[in-house]
């Protein structure tokens, strides 16, 4: 791994300042643009579809640098960087059925948490109004949650959280499963965050055994694009809906699905990456 031409950081509390350090930054400086554009300009664009795409665009190129100048070009001399690199079709073959098993135990465990009541009615319909102005524009939502996401959160949550603290001498399932707690919780909704933990582990466990970040990047853009083909063109919010079936029989052809190619890629996959 020395001679390796990826840096080999470490992910630790500082760490953790850093990004967060880099989303204050990056939430401020989208801030003062939206404030500048509609006192100055009288240009009201801050809940525009196009302008919340390019903010969190901002925000988490803002976090990517702040973690590579101030913790690894200071503590390694070397830039951040991070293999790309494509596997054989065989291994493809396997994870993408194995990532479609798992978001259909996510949607069976989602469809378990309420969404009427007190407090869950209330949060639901103020997730779904938010929700609903960011779907507005097909472009934009394409663009936002089939590219710039899968790129920029896999980039900070297997890149450098699981990679870092891997690095750091945290034990693979370990790392794997606290930087999945992380990636659901930042959804900041308990609807999404059962999906992506779950959905994070099989990034996780992907990003681990290949090396390369390109697959956890397809993945997610895979299970993005098809929640926005469910959203746009069937009208539905499930599988089981779109599908005319019960969320039990979602669950059981999910679970299988897991089983089956978790254990090929898992165990009978031989193939093994390393960075150099």
């Amino acid at each position: 791994m020395e001679n390796s031409k990826y840096p080999k950081y470490i992910f630790d509390w500082m760490g953790g300042l850093i990004l967060f350090a880099g989303y204050i930054f990056g939430s401020m400086f989208v801030g003062v643009v939206g404030i500048a554009g509609k006192f100055m300009f009288k240009l009201d664009f801050m809940q525009k579809p196009w302008f919340m795409m390019l903010a969190n665009a901002v925000v988490f190129c803002m976090m990517i640098a702040a973690f590579d100048f101030l913790m690894v070009r200071q503590k390694i001399g070397k830039k951040l960087n991070f293999n790309f690199s494509p596997t054989n079709f065989y291994t493809y073959l396997l994870i993408f059925p194995m990532m479609l098993g798992m978001m259909f135990v996510g949607e069976f465990i989602t469809s378990q948490i309420p969404t009427t009541g007190p407090f869950f009615g209330d949060f639901y319909e103020f997730f779904e109004n938010l929700m609903a102005g960011l779907t507005d524009d097909l472009v934009v939502m394409v663009i936002t949650a089939v590219i710039m996401a899968p790129i920029f959160e896999e980039i900070i949550f297997r890149g450098i959280i699981q990679k870092g603290m891997i690095n750091n001498g945290v034990k693979p399932w370990k790392a794997i499963l606290l930087a999945s707690v992380l990636f659901g919780v930042i959804h900041g909704n308990p609807w999404q965050f059962v999906g992506a933990t779950l959905l994070g582990t099989v990034l996780g466990l992907v990003y681990y055994k290949t090396k390369s970040l390109l697959l956890p990047m397809l993945l997610h853009g895979f299970n993005n694009l098809c929640s926005a083909i469910l959203i746009f063109y069937t009208k539905k919010e499930s599988f089981a809906e779109a599908f005319e079936m019960q969320e039990w029989m979602i669950l059981a052809i999910g679970i299988v699905l897991f089983s089956v190619f978790f254990y090929l890629f898992t165990f009978r996959n031989k193939v093994r990456y390393s960075e150099i």
